[in-house]
């Protein structure tokens, strides 16, 4: 049966444009920051190994999958998946699967612009000398005072809003493949300078060793808070399975699957072009610019005696005194602030895609009038996540709630009233959602599609590449995904509900 189905909404005009394209989805802020700092938690190059091994097995069956149901579709993830059963004579209730990544990719990006506002504020503080010979206590003082002013956060946030709606307005051409074309490069410039200007430093070796010494007693045996190992009684040490997941669970999440993104650049993709090829070229371009972002990040962080255990708080509070007391500071703090911009940009574009092409065919509207109310929906639920940040929690909102009530009869002892709505809904997010697209989208294409439409479709010539694909989506990622599922929502569970806060 072939695959004759040409999307209405426009073309990539090739595989490099769609690789630029892809690899800028998932190489977000997280690739850039996170990716470094848990790698360097949890092992260093025994986590590097372990993630790359989970990237073969997890990620790259699963991205595939969605750029499969995509390419043969040729519409939103939705109706893709509803067409593909319908066709196949399957129950048409698979198409939730592409509802629920829409959904998600929607959530991400109410809360992700506000992250992404925040980074264009500190670019241009930055640039701006505003860190300029700043103590830490000056830079802590400033953030906070920074993030406890719901009124900027909002302001950035909306920055950040538009920016990506003008352009995702202007289509796959003039829109996505331009923007790529240019911030993609630079992205990958901008880090290789880091990284160049990392070198000349006397820590480099430090933040190399940091991010790839080998040490699997880092990876398997649990330590406190001091990085000094548990031990038992007997003075064995604590085994633990945290750094086996966190591997195995941004291998899931690195590639930007389980959102609909994968599934609508799929979408747009040739049908010459070769699923098995191009994925190959994103996973290896992915975990490239995650490697260059730590040896780009730590040489720095050791260079100026700085506490590389503080995460993704780190680019807002210790970096930027660095940045305030380097030779050319202003400069390469702004350039990293910029480099952060363009990442968190590739992927909001992403993420705002699927939904907006699901509303211009649900409402039959143009794809101005889509990505204006798509824009405006999404901006008006990421005013939650502002009022977040600045700290309002679930039990500051019930008390409030109560009071004005006059309801005394609420109870809130356990720790979930602690999160605040920000943290609540990246908690269901990434704990809920995700792995279960990621598991439904394994199950729909090893069991559900029909062997010979997922072989035309993944365009490989290769017999071999293709069995591995198929028993690797039917048998081995399907498990390892509710792995995922099932040990982090348990924690989770665990951590928030089944224990009162001491609040």
């Amino acid at each position: 049966m072939n695959n004759e189905q040409v999307t209405q909404h426009g073309e990539w005009s090739g595989s490099l444009t769609f690789i630029l394209a892809a690899t800028g989805a998932a190489a977000g802020l997280g690739n850039i920051w996170k990716f470094p700092y848990i790698a360097g938690e949890h092992g260093g190059g025994a986590f590097v190994l372990l993630y790359v091994f989970f990237v073969i097995i997890i990620g790259i069956p699963i991205f595939m999958s969605e750029l499969m149901l995509g390419k043969r579709g040729r519409l939103s993830a939705y109706q893709s998946i509803y067409n593909i059963a319908t066709s196949g004579k399957r129950s048409i209730h698979w198409a939730r699967i592409g509802g629920l990544a829409t959904l998600a990719g929607f959530l991400i990006l109410s809360y992700y612009s506000v992250v992404a506002g925040e980074v264009i504020a500190y670019m241009v503080r930055t640039a701006s000398g505003s860190f300029t010979g700043q103590s830490a206590d000056g830079v802590a003082y400033l953030y906070n005072n920074f993030r406890a002013n719901p009124e900027v956060l909002l302001a950035w946030h909306t920055v950040f809003m538009v920016i990506t709606c003008i352009v995702v307005a202007r289509g796959v051409r003039q829109g996505l493949e331009k923007t790529v074309m240019i911030a993609m490069p630079l992205l990958f410039a901008m880090l290789l300078l880091m990284v160049a200007y990392s070198y000349q430093s006397d820590s480099f070796v430090d933040g190399a060793s940091f991010l790839f010494d080998i040490d699997f007693k880092k990876l398997f045996y649990a330590r406190d808070e001091n990085g000094l190992y548990i031990a038992d009684i007997s003075g064995a040490y604590q085994f633990t399975f945290s750094g086996i997941l966190t591997a195995m669970g941004h291998a899931f999440f690195t590639l930007g699957i389980g959102v609909g993104s994968v599934i609508i650049f799929g979408s747009y993709l040739r049908n010459d072009i070769s699923i098995t090829r191009v994925t190959a070229f994103i996973a290896i371009a992915d975990t490239t610019i995650a490697l260059l972002a730590g040896l780009a990040i730590f040489p720095i962080v050791f260079a100026y005696g700085l506490s590389a255990s503080q995460g993704p708080s780190l680019v807002f509070t210790t970096l930027p005194i660095a940045f305030g007391t380097m030779d050319y500071g202003n400069l390469l703090g702004g350039l990293f602030f910029l480099l952060l911009f363009f990442a968190a940009l590739t992927s909001a574009i992403a993420l705002l895609e699927p939904s907006v092409r699901w509303v211009m065919e649900k409402h039959n509207m143009t794809r101005v009038h889509a990505v204006s109310w798509v824009g405006i929906v999404c901006w008006s639920v990421g005013i939650i996540s502002v009022f977040s940040v600045s700290g309002t929690t679930l039990r500051d909102i019930l008390q409030q709630l109560a009071v004005m009530l006059e309801s005394t009869n609420v109870d809130m002892r356990h720790r979930i009233y602690d999160l605040t709505a920000f943290q609540l809904i990246d908690g269901v997010v990434t704990l809920v959602m995700l792995p279960l697209v990621g598991l439904l989208i394994a199950v729909f294409c090893g069991w559900i599609i029909a062997p010979e439409c997922s072989r035309e479709d993944l365009n490989t010539t290769s017999n071999l590449i293709y069995k591995i694909w198929r028993f690797l989506i039917r048998y081995v990622t399907p498990v390892l995904v509710v792995v995922i599922f099932v040990i982090g929502l348990v924690g989770w569970i665990r951590s928030h509900l089944l224990y009162e806060s001491v609040f």
